[in-house]
């Protein structure tokens, strides 16, 4: 593959590879290797979205109204307890 996949394209494989296997529409040889591919594809968005986590950042408001940059938690829903 001579251009670099983006996560989106990533994503659409994966998706693709589970739905196959889902069907059962592939012998054990050939589910093995996809299985496989999908792990891989998988372990490689989980990384990307690890990532791109670490970099997101929310500026918010200070008390004297100076921006300052503070660390994304989550999905910003209220954490159950």
């Amino acid at each position: 593959m001579s251009k670099k996949s983006s996560f989106e394209n990533d994503m659409a494989r994966l998706e693709e590879i589970v739905a196959r296997l889902e069907r059962s529409e592939l012998g054990l040889d050939e589910s093995l290797k996809v299985f496989e591919e999908g792990m891989k594809l998988a372990e490689s968005l989980a990384k990307t979205l690890e990532k791109a986590e670490e970099r997101v950042k929310r500026l918010v408001k200070g008390v004297q109204g100076e921006l300052e940059l503070e660390d994304f938690e989550g999905d910003g829903l209220p954490e159950e307890s």
